[in-house]
């Protein structure tokens, strides 16, 4: 019988998977669960999906050559996330293993987490609730509203599309840029970079990381900014100077941040930033709502079916293991 491996451990299996999705996947061969909660290594991923013929990863997750090269038996390797950085694909394909990744289920999580904290940096509500908690009366200050005010938004992929007509809808002018992507003119004015920099009251950043979006957003890319401006990243840290942003707060340059992503753990913001009075941080929560989770999960059990019935998956990355004689058999 079919053996599949879930690498999440038990706190990650109820906060990211799901007990719809493991009586799912149960159905679909001997489920093998990890209990421990120590961090995975590539060595102790082997040993667990050791005779697995599928394992269901968790966003954590490392495999390189060394796991593949370990796990003969193995004929797909299914990444419950969208990031596969962790993953050797190359190695993969060398040892005749599938690699998928779910979907984009988190878009309209991010979304309403992008709206929520520009509409918290330009009227300043976290601070009144702040200080009513320590018993203290705030001072009331005029706020700003959306409505009117320049939003540039740097990478217009799966949550840009969802994100703009809201964004449309409550008044505001939208300015984008992707050089890779297709910018519908009724939706936003397409500028290069530096035009959406230098005049957007509010800079939203969600491009993908990869080594020509690495600090992006630097010391020029802040400055350029109007004084006073406000930037949103619900990205990746990799994409922005963390010092360079940092320096811009300190020397009030902008008049906030906030933040869902940096070079902490896991993605998170860094505590030095994250304590900024400026600075409105959350820790890589934008996507974690039940209806997001549950539509990666779900996601990964309809791939799983797809390889054990000999078809390719929506999501997959390497589709030329799958022209290979005798796959999934091997």
């Amino acid at each position: 019988m079919t053996r599949i491996l879930l690498t999440h451990d038990p706190a990650d299996r109820k906060a990211w998977y799901g007990e719809k999705a493991i009586e799912a996947l149960k159905q679909l061969g001997t489920l093998v669960l990890r209990e421990e909660t120590v961090p995975l290594s590539e060595s102790r991923l082997a040993a667990l999906a050791n005779g697995c013929d599928i394992v269901v990863s968790d966003r954590q997750v490392s495999a390189g050559h060394d796991f593949f090269s370990s796990a003969p038996s193995l004929k797909a390797f299914v990444r419950c996330a969208m990031d596969i950085r962790s993953v050797d694909v190359e190695a993969a394909t060398r040892h005749g293993v599938l690699v998928t990744r779910a979907g984009p289920g988190f878009v309209q999580a991010v979304s309403e987490w992008i709206l929520a904290q520009m509409i918290n940096l330009f009227r300043d509500l976290p601070q009144y609730v702040l200080d009513y908690r320590r018993g203290e009366i705030p001072q009331a200050s005029m706020g700003r509203q959306l409505a009117g005010k320049t939003v540039g938004i740097l990478g217009y992929g799966n949550i840009a599309r969802q994100l703009v007509p809201l964004m449309k809808a409550l008044g505001m002018h939208v300015m984008a840029h992707d050089p890779w992507a297709e910018i519908p003119s009724e939706m936003a004015r397409s500028v290069d970079r530096d035009t959406l920099l230098k005049n957007s009251d509010i800079t939203v950043c969600l491009v993908s990381y990869s080594s020509e979006t690495d600090r992006l957003l630097n010391a020029e890319a802040f400055s350029s900014m109007p004084r006073g401006a406000f930037f949103v990243n619900a990205s990746r840290g990799g994409v922005v100077d963390e010092s360079a942003l940092l320096e811009a707060l300190e020397n009030g340059h902008l008049g906030g941040v906030a933040l869902d992503v940096g070079c902490g753990v896991d993605n998170t913001p860094t505590l030095e930033l994250a304590s900024h009075p400026r600075v409105l941080a959350t820790p890589h929560v934008g996507g974690m709502v039940p209806e997001a989770i549950e539509f990666q999960a779900m996601q990964t059990v309809h791939q799983v079916r797809d390889i054990l019935e000999g078809r390719l998956p929506e999501g997959s990355v390497n589709t030329e293991v799958a022209n290979r004689p005798g796959w999934p058999t091997r």
